[in-house]
Parts: structure tokens; C-alpha cells; sequence
């Protein structure tokens, strides 16, 4: 089954003469006959629901779908993409453990895993995702656990070289976790690759019409933890937290992962994502692949114009030939890569703020990735907690305008820009 077939039919089968669509399952908790019929979900010994906190049907119907569009085994719904990168490098890194990040990804994950996760005792090392392979060797430590890194990265729109990063990764015995929220598995698919765990900010392009916050985390279910028992404990060892279960066991690499993350960390720190959120999610994810062909159609048309413009200092594109990424993005992403454009304005900061005060289609908002055309400065904005330093680390230069294109007319969206610009 084609993708495309895949987001309007996974993750649900109504029977005979139920709804057709999902349905919406609004409630905090579910009501069984017997003690011992509730005592096998505590046990994990049955399937079933007990308390939204951890689980819910609506959600694990719409998580469903996205592990069947990127070909995965299990997946769970998360509150927001933050909760899903939080949980995805928690459920395997714990105090006193290291992984191995690009350096080229979304500030808010940066300062996630450079601030708050070095808080609670795990080191990160960033590398730029175009050293060499001995140079991101060097990287690895005794306790390093894990590889992380963005497929297409927001905003400096690297392409992550996915394959030879998980070969590295595999190499040192941990796991590659890839966001893949720009590309969507409708023009990526990691686990192909080599990636074993995949997460999304299902808040972009998933959903598509800025109406909800959430995110997914996917397991490819390939990984062998047992393989590597020694590294990870807390998949490999009894969990004492939780009926002295050992999930690598019990669940099998198709299982483990996603097990521990609901069983341990959902119940614990209960990111969940609302129901109703995931209803709407699900409405995004039924017209994904139209809309991203529109998004890419715009984007590429975007970024050629700017090219060619007198007031455009230069362009990041990977669907541009001459962009240093361009080879790898046909790689991965030979139908387009995403609807976002990186480009600076010649004149620095000053050129680029009267620049956007002149736009009257696209807005200035912090969201990226959705049905309207918008803009923002990320170093003002979603990368301002960032030194100058990190900043060119992130690819993120004070100068640059991240423009997203939405769906509209491929024509008002390039007219925008081009009276804005003839406005400086």
C-alpha cells in the first residue's frame, strides 16, 4: 500500500456499522468488570486501556498511522515535538550516560539537550553533520548511548546524511534517532536508511493548518538491545519500577522501546497528547501528501526567484543545484525535501525586519511548516537563547530570514515577496 493510501486508511478499520471516521475517545478513564481484568493491564500482561495519562485509543489509532507511513512497529503520540526528542534520547540516556548530536538542528531541541538534559546529568557532544566519518567517530565515549540527528534541519536546512551516520552509530552499538518532522515520510523515509527511532513535531506539516500542538515518536524496531545489554539497563534490565519487567525480553526489539516510553516515561512525566488534538491531527495527516507536493512545488519556485534577486544577499535550498546539500537531498528526498526557504537580505538585520513589516501575504509568526504562508528571524525568535557562537554552530547567522511557504498560489506568494523587497 502506497503512502498516500496509507493516510487515509491506517490506523483504523471500523467494523460493521461503526464510524467511519476515528473516533474521538474524550475520557481520563475506562471501566473493566473485574480487579483481575485491570490487574493484567497494570501487568502488561493485556491490552487495554486504564488512564489517558499513559495511553488512549483515539491516540493509538492516529499513532497507528504514522508508524505505518514510516514503516515502524510500534508508535506513540506525545504532547509536542519537544516531549517526543525528550523522550526518545530519556528512554534510553540516563544520568552519567553521553550521545553524539548534529550540531545542525532546531534551537528549542539544542537548548532541550544542551540546557535542561545536561541538568539531568546527560552529556551531549555536537558535531557538525558534515564531519568526516573519523571526526564523528572521535565523538563516541564509553557511555555514549545514542546518535541523533534532523533529516532536514530548521532552519539551517542541512540534509542529514542518514545512512553513513547510522552506519557510524551501529558501528559504536547504539541506536540513530532522526527527526524527521521537515521531510515527513511522505518525502523521507529514515528507517530505509538505517535510522532506528523516529520522532516528529506532528505540529508542522502533519497537522498542516496551525491548530495543534503534538508530536510522535516512531520505533523501527530493528535495534537489538539485547545485543548490547550492557549499554542499555533500563531496557535490558528488570524495570523494579514496574513489576520488575524486563522489556527487551518481554517485548522484543519490535516492541521494547515504544513499551518502556508509555510503561515509564509517559506515566511518570504524562506528556500525553490530547485526544481531540489527535482527532485533528489525524484530518492533517488524510491530505499530507497533497499539501507537501503543493509546499515543495512553492518552495522550489520561491527559492529560484530569490536567486535571482538584486536584494538577496544568498539562498539555502536544497532543491537548488548549486546548494551543497542538493546531491544528498535527491538521495533522500528525490520528490522534494519541504516548503521552507532560508535566504538573506543584503543589509544585514535592519534590511531583513523592514523587509518582513513589508510582507502582506506571508506573516510573521514563530510557527513554520503549515497551510499559510509565513516568515520569521530565528535569531530573534526561536534561536534568540542562542550565543553567536552556537548560532553559526546552528547554521543560523543573525542575517537569516526563514520563509515558509504554504499552499497558496504559487503566483501571490512570489508577488509578496517581490514588492517587499523592491520596499527596502
Amino acid at each position: 500500500m502506497e503512502n498516500a493510501t496509507k493516510c487515509i486508511h491506517a490506523g483504523y478499520s471500523p467494523k460493521n456499522g461503526e464510524s467511519r471516521m476515528i473516533p474521538i475517545i474524550q475520557s481520563t478513564t475506562f471501566k473493566y468488570d473485574t480487579s483481575e481484568d485491570m490487574g493484567k493491564l497494570f501487568d502488561l500482561e493485556a491490552s487495554g486501556y486504564f488512564y489517558t495519562r499513559l495511553q488512549n485509543p483515539t491516540n493509538d489509532m492516529v499513532a497507528g498511522k504514522i508508524c505505518a507511513l514510516e514503516g515502524g512497529t510500534a508508535a506513540m503520540l506525545t504532547s509536542s515535538g519537544q516531549a517526543a526528542n525528550f523522550f526518545a534520547a530519556f528512554n534510553i540516556a540516563q544520568n552519567g550516560d553521553h550521545i553524539v548530536a548534529s550540531s545542525s538542528i532546531y534551537g528549542g531541541t539544542f537548548n532541550l539537550f544542551n540546557v535542561t538534559m545536561r541538568k539531568m546529568g546527560v552529556d551531549f557532544t555536537f558535531i557538525s553533520p558534515d564531519a568526516t566519518d573519523e571526526e564523528i567517530q572521535t565523538a563516541f565515549k564509553l557511555n555514549t548511548k545514542a546518535v541523533f540527528g534532523e533529516t532536514i534541519a530548521n532552519p539551517a536546512l542541512t540534509i542529514f546524511d542518514i545512512e553513513r551516520w547510522a552506519k557510524i552509530a551501529h558501528k559504536n552499538g547504539v541506536p540513530l534517532i532522526v527527526d524527521n518532522t521537515f521531510a515527513t515520510p511522505i518525502n523521507c523515509r529514515p528507517f530505509e536508511w538505517g535510522a532506528d527511532i523516529v520522532t516528529h513535531s506532528t505540529t508542522k506539516y502533519m497537522d498542516g493548518h496551525d491548530a495543534t500542538v503534538g508530536g510522535c515518536i516512531v520505533d523501527s524496531g530493528k535495534f537489538d538491545w539485547m545485543a548490547h545489554a550492557e549499554k542499555f539497563p533500563g531496557l535490558c534490565t528488570p524495570d523494579e519500577s514496574y513489576h520488575g519487567i524486563t522489556y527487551a525480553t518481554k517485548f522484543g526489539k519490535e516492541g521494547a522501546f515504544i513499551t518502556k516510553c508509555t510503561a515509564q516515561l509517559m506515566r511518570d512525566f504524562g506528556s500525553i497528547q490530547a485526544p481531540m488534538n489527535a482527532y485533528m491531527l489525524n484530518l492533517g495527516l488524510e491530505s499530507l501528501p497533497v499539501r507537501m507536493k503543493q509546499h515543495c512545488a512553492n518552495g522550489q519556485a520561491v527559492a529560484e526567484f530569490l536567486a535571482q534577486n538584486e536584494n538577496v544577499a544568498w539562498v539555502n535550498y536544497p532543491g537548488l543545484k548549486d546548494n551543497k546539500y542538493y546531491n544528498l537531498a535527491q538521495k533522500y528526498m528525490p520528490n522534494g525535501t519541504c516548503g521552507v526557504v532560508s535566504f538573506g537580505v543584503k543589509g544585514g538585520r535592519k534590511a531583513a525586519e523592514k523587509f518582513m513589516k513589508n510582507l502582506k501575504l506571508a506573516m510573521i509568526a514563530t510557527h513554520v511548516a503549515d497551510a499559510r504562508t509565513c516568515v520569521l528571524h530565528p535569531a530573534s525568535a526561536t534561536h534568540r537563547q542562542l550565543t553567536d557562537e552556537e548560532l553559526v554552530a546552528c547554521g543560523v547567522g543573525p542575517d537569516m530570514v526563514r520563509f515558509s511557504c504554504g499552499i497558496e498560489a504559487t503566483e501571490d506568494i512570489i508577488a509578496d515577496l517581490k514588492q517587499a523587497l523592491a520596499a527596502i
